[in-house]
């Protein structure tokens, strides 16, 4: 697991990652990843907000917002987001290693 996704904008350094806490966190704050293809306005930025949970909770709305609208390669962006936690999810529910 423990995908990242790491970029500067204006001198900052960020690291994108999901965890299983910052995905109940986000999912405690509405958010539903099956309302991508339903509402893509909404649920796109959530899910880029999201993603700072983990290591920039304090980060302002408003900026993170600034960053993904500088943000190239949206499509791409976007698919990283999704796989990061849809594996997030998945880590969940993956049955235990077994130790001998």
């Amino acid at each position: 697991m423990a995908k990242t996704i790491n970029f500067n904008f204006e001198g900052e350094d960020y690291t994108l990652e999901f965890t299983r806490n910052s995905v109940a966190t986000l999912e405690k704050q509405g958010f539903n990843i099956g309302d991508i293809s339903d509402k893509p306005l909404t649920t796109l930025p959530a899910l880029f907000a999201g993603a700072f949970i983990a290591h920039h909770r304090f980060v302002k709305r408003e900026v993170v917002d600034r960053i993904f609208d500088k943000m190239t390669n949206k499509k791409d962006l976007v698919m990283r987001l999704a796989e990061m936690y849809n594996e997030t999810i998945e880590s969940l529910v993956d049955e235990p290693e077994e130790s001998e």
